[in-house]
């Protein structure tokens, strides 16, 4: 596994690829993609820990209704989050915790997650995802 995300070029929005070696360390790592997009995990020790919930008709839609979730719930608490533990993970459900503290303001905002060039493919060296995010 080369690395865990890396930003790739895109012409109008910006997008990013994650890796795993398996279903949740990709689901991980593309979380701390959008994250790290954003700018959004750096800042003070976790203060709040949330419980996420989602769900989804397939890999696809659960990989983009998790990280919109992320989206939202730092919007909504004003929070950033550093920590995160997958509880739970199968095709169409994923639950995990999140660590997070107040943020500070972010550097960059994404405003969702898109269905656009979306793919999820397992190959010898695990799982990659390529993420499209609307800014």
């Amino acid at each position: 596994m080369p690395r865990d995300f890396e930003e790739i070029e895109h012409t109008a929005d910006r997008a990013f690829r994650a890796y795993g070696r398996d279903l949740r360390e990709l689901f991980l790592n593309a979380a701390r993609a959008v994250l790290a997009m954003e700018g959004a995990t750096e800042g003070a020790a976790p203060t709040t820990a949330r419980d996420v919930r989602v769900e989804g008709i397939d890999r696809e839609t659960l990989l983009v209704n998790w990280l919109n979730e992320l989206l939202y719930l730092q919007e909504r608490h004003g929070e950033s989050y550093s920590g995160i533990r997958i509880a739970e993970l199968s095709e169409r459900r994923l639950a995990a915790t999140l660590a997070g503290a107040t943020a500070s303001t972010r550097r960059r905002k994404i405003k969702a997650v898109t269905f656009h060039g979306l793919q999820v493919t397992q190959g010898d060296e695990g799982w990659q995802a390529t993420i499209v995010v609307d800014v």
